[in-house]
């Protein structure tokens, strides 16, 4: 990928700034060839790479080293992009929203720093990935259950930081924050909460503190660089009961939601409720071809016959339930109950005792998996997906009322029809992936057009999205307008007072610092 310089800088003051960062991390890990580049843009790019091409990398290894690199971007005016470990495949991996920003990536720095049994709380650095902590859990032998994303090969603290769910009693990430350390722009560092007491014992078991508190004000934010992490952790139950049931028809997530949304409120159901629709497992048997080779989105004719040969319902759900036996067998005749007022299906029923091995690749018990990125080579070529997520609240007029609209639209554009409901305590978080070759510039070009309009048919309908691609995040911005977009210029009031040079992140979720403000299209 072509050289891209960060907006108002030069190529002799870019690479002044470069030489300034390898002064820091050393040789090895200033990242700036062609190779570097391509590297760290977007693999599943909608159109144009150099749209949100980095200018290079920089890889610390330390909080001190993040500290210099800061203040050194600051100092030659280049735009930092932080990144985790740079897989957040659907919304912009480790691309910068600004071409030409370089990339802070964090991905060396990789210690878990703690972990507390005892209060069931672990404390870590950035580079450490789901799979270093279920490891380092199993290895030690530590009661505690992690809460883990669907595609489960990124960062523990970059998910949480953006706002990640996962599908177990923990499963709100961004909620089982607790204590952070944080680079501010100016390479000043603080310690969040109880943390800004030197030695405080309960920093990682309080989640506030004296005064304002600010851990979620760094949640997809660019108000800061997160360097240290508590969350906390699920303590690892007596037993566990899996209920699975197919639900046959598309109409039927209106009844699924108004009897799991209330079981969700009063306890009955403790885990955030997984309901995708039946595009979800045939994503991980095969790919598109091996189903339908015609042209255009798989008519509802074959899709019925592949729901018969493949005894599947248009709708999965896989409850699981937490704690003593006698209770799981409880929660569960209620459950059972409750459903069987809709359908006669039995559940297939499934239970796990302390000491048994733990089910590879079951998210509902924190273990992670890859596999969902699988989903990828669904049409061939190079297979990309995008993930649009409204949030609405959960009950049946609402999710039928988002359902048939998207429903509408995608299948307007002759695109697959691949929807999914997370249902919290009051809101349900609904995924619709779609899927395209990246090198099929005509699919691109109708994906694009129908993301957009997606979006656009959201706000018409009062839905905003929870996160979103690179491309999107100023559009998705502007459709939180409450008071001529008041929320938003309360945030670059902030951003301008603690980032006046606009280094960290310019543009991410749509906040602009006044020097980069005109970006904004």
């Amino acid at each position: 990928m072509r050289l891209q310089l960060p907006p108002g800088r030069n190529a002799a003051q870019f690479d002044a700034g470069l030489a300034a960062f390898r002064g820091v991390v050393g040789d090895d890990w200033l990242l700036a060839t062609d190779l570097d580049r391509d590297t760290y843009s977007d693999f599943y790019a909608p159109g144009d790479e150099e749209l949100h091409a980095p200018g290079a990398a920089v890889a610390p290894a330390s909080v001190e080293e993040t500290r210099a690199i800061v203040r050194l971007a600051n100092e030659h005016r280049i735009p930092l992009w932080p990144v985790s470990r740079g897989k957040n495949l659907g919304y912009g991996a480790a691309a910068p929203r600004v071409a030409g920003s370089v990339v802070l990536d964090l991905g060396r720095m990789r210690r878990i720093l703690e972990v507390n049994p005892e209060l069931a709380y672990c404390v870590v650095e950035p580079g450490v990935s789901f799979f270093d902590l279920y490891e380092h859990l199993q290895a030690n032998d530590i009661p505690l259950w992690m809460s883990v994303p669907g595609n489960a090969w990124g960062s523990v603290m970059g998910n949480a930081l953006d706002r990640g769910f996962g599908y177990t009693p923990y499963g709100t990430h961004s909620r089982n924050i607790c204590g952070m350390e944080v680079v501010l722009p100016d390479g000043d560092l603080i310690r969040t909460n109880m943390g800004a007491m030197e030695g405080a014992h309960a920093w990682h078991a309080f989640p506030f503190g004296f005064g304002p508190s600010f851990d979620q004000m760094f949640v997809q934010s660019n108000l800061g660089v997160v360097t240290r992490m508590g969350l906390w952790l699920q303590p690892a139950p007596e037993s566990s009961m899996t209920l699975a049931v197919q639900i046959p028809n598309e109409e039927d997530i209106g009844w699924v939601m108004d009897t799991i949304s209330p079981m969700r409120r009063n306890g009955l159901i403790d885990q955030n409720q997984f309901v995708p629709s039946w595009l979800g497992k045939m994503v991980v048997m095969g790919v598109r071809s091996d189903f339908w080779d015609g042209p255009g989105a798989m008519p509802e004719s074959r899709v019925q016959e592949l729901l018969r040969e493949h005894n599947l319902g248009y709708w999965a759900v896989n409850i699981r339930l937490y704690g003593q036996d006698s209770v799981n067998q409880a929660k569960a005749a209620l459950i059972k109950a409750a459903f069987a007022e809709h359908i006669d299906t039995p559940f297939e029923e499934t239970v796990w005792n302390r000491g048994d091995p733990m089910i590879p690749m079951d998210l509902s018990m924190g273990v992670p998996s890859a596999v969902p990125l699988q989903m990828g080579g669904w049409t061939g070529g190079r297979g990309s997906h995008l993930g649009f997520s409204p949030i609405v609240p959960a009950t049946s007029a609402h999710v039928l009322r988002q359902l048939r609209r998207s429903r509408e639209l995608i299948a307007a554009h002759d695109v697959d029809f691949y929807a999914s409901f997370t249902i919290g305590e009051r809101a349900a978080n609904n995924i619709n992936m779609l899927m395209y070759d990246r090198d099929n510039e005509e699919q691109v070009r109708n994906i694009r057009a129908l993301f957009s309009a997606l979006v656009e048919q959201a706000r018409e309908a009062g839905y905003g999205e929870y996160r979103t691609h690179l491309t999107w995040m100023d559009p998705v911005s502007d459709t939180f307008d409450f008071n001529d977009h008041a929320l938003r210029r309360m945030n670059e009031k902030i951003k301008d007072a603690l980032d006046p040079n606009g280094i960290i992140a310019p543009g991410k979720q749509g906040v602009w610092p006044s020097a980069l403000r005109e970006q904004r299209t």
